[in-house]
């Protein structure tokens, strides 16, 4: 699996951001709770693919699982 996920100090002060833009994750998470598709979400962010966007989400879902209760994830 690539990593769809980075955390850069330079980008956005460390933010985890989508690999290779300024796009915060928490912005992608934020769009799908308000009920956007991966298609709406990528019209919006045309420049990310649908395959990264899902990427970045099957990576988010992985460290909650793998991530024990209190323990900070990023």
């Amino acid at each position: 699996m690539s990593k769809s996920i980075i955390s850069d100090p330079t980008i956005l002060s460390g933010m985890p951001v989508i690999k290779g833009t300024r796009v915060p994750v928490a912005r992608i998470l934020s769009l799908l709770k308000e009920g956007y598709t991966l298609d709406e979400i990528h019209e919006q962010f045309d420049h990310i693919s649908i395959a990264t966007l899902e990427g970045a989400i099957e990576e988010v879902a992985i460290i909650i699982n793998h991530t024990p209760h209190g323990t900070p994830i990023l």
